[in-house]
């Protein structure tokens, strides 16, 4: 346990030493889960399924070797349609109640017109010249998590290693590779999580590829071409707190996460350079584990009017769920975009095959 805090410091003083690009990778901290996003995706201390490899991969020890295998998928469409965002994710248990997990993301945005090669030579408009492309970010994630022994209640940890792989057309591409790692303690009704996400930074490294002529009408246009480079990815801190009540049948969890950004000043609740806060929260209630409705609000930013005056808002969410035997089907209407009004619907499923004797 102290190994493990005392790796989590080096990392961030590490990640602190050097120049970082802001919001690098941000196509991450979207996240996944219909339940997550219905609670405004405040979930790092109460995720417990295999969506825990992409929030809190510390989550993943909470399901017992019994629960055998679960596999979890979603499909969302953001900014009315214009990307689209898509999630597997796997994990089974180890040795000792300690888990295993998988989890694949695409984040794309397909069908985009290649205009470099509008112009013919002679300077004459050619629309049969124009090809499509796709900007697409992957991520592939292998996470671990591993009960811990402590006098009181539960700890757990996890750990992530992360390799993304980006590319624009066929003009540039990116690789690579972070570390994520987290905790989860429970006592009682309490739940406490704690997670550092690219914990020694992540680095991509770019390249870049075009031709003579698509050079030329980049510089002619005004546009600079790209050269070869690293982009740096800094840590990010959560905390997170949940509390279970029972009322008979009805169960309630109510859960606050606080995030801390160390790429400099944000549009949050709380921007400073080199470190801004935000705030996400959210509830769900549940009747017999069996059906849930969710609420939850994150994203607060101060909108400039065009008066001049500014406004508070915040992005909203909804959600359901019911689960049915060894599958969970999941539904959230929430807005990405809370400025656009581009609200989206998501929905994700997880399936849980347990072995024979299972609980």
């Amino acid at each position: 346990m102290y190994r493990t805090l005392l790796f989590l410091t080096a990392g961030l003083l590490f990640a602190f030493s050097g120049q970082a690009q802001k919001y690098s990778n941000e196509f991450l901290t979207i996240g996944v889960g219909g339940r997550a996003h219905g609670m405004g995706t405040a979930v790092i201390a109460s995720v417990d399924d295999v969506t825990a490899g992409m929030w809190n991969p510390a989550g993943l020890a909470t399901l017992q070797p019994d629960d055998g295998y679960q596999i979890g998928a979603m499909h969302a469409e953001w900014f009315a349609g214009v990307s689209n965002f898509d999630y597997l994710g796997f994990t089974t248990a180890l040795a000792n109640g300690n888990r295993i997990g998988l989890s694949l993301v695409r984040f794309g945005i397909d069908g985009i017109p290649n205009t470099l090669s509008l112009y013919n030579s002679d300077g004459t408009i050619n629309f049969d010249n124009v090809t499509e492309f796709s900007a697409a970010d992957y991520a592939f994630i292998l996470s671990y998590a591993k009960p811990f022994k402590v006098k009181k209640g539960q700890l757990l940890g996890g750990a992530n290693i992360k390799v993304i792989h980006r590319r624009i057309g066929p003009f540039a591409n990116s690789w690579g590779f972070g570390l994520d790692a987290g905790l989860q303690y429970h006592i009682k009704d309490w739940n406490f999580g704690l997670v550092a996400k690219d914990v020694t930074s992540t680095f991509n490294a770019w390249s870049f590829s075009f031709s003579e002529d698509e050079r030329e009408v980049l510089e002619l246009t005004n546009n600079e071409v790209p050269i070869n480079s690293v982009e740096i990815t800094r840590p990010q801190i959560l905390l997170g707190a949940a509390r279970r009540f029972q009322f008979g049948n009805v169960g309630l969890m109510p859960e606050a996460n606080f995030i801390f950004t160390t790429d400099g000043a944000r549009n949050t609740l709380l921007s400073a350079d080199p470190i801004s806060m935000d705030i996400a929260g959210g509830v769900e209630a549940d009747y017999k584990e069996f059906v849930f409705l969710r609420a939850g609000v994150s994203q607060f930013q101060q909108i400039t009017n065009f008066d001049g005056s500014e406004n508070l808002k915040v992005r909203p969410s909804l959600g359901v769920g019911f689960r049915i035997s060894s599958l969970t089907v999941d539904y959230a209407y929430t807005d990405l975009g809370a400025e656009e009004s581009t609200y989206s619907h998501i929905i994700s499923l997880h399936l849980a095959i347990r072995p024979k004797g299972g609980r």
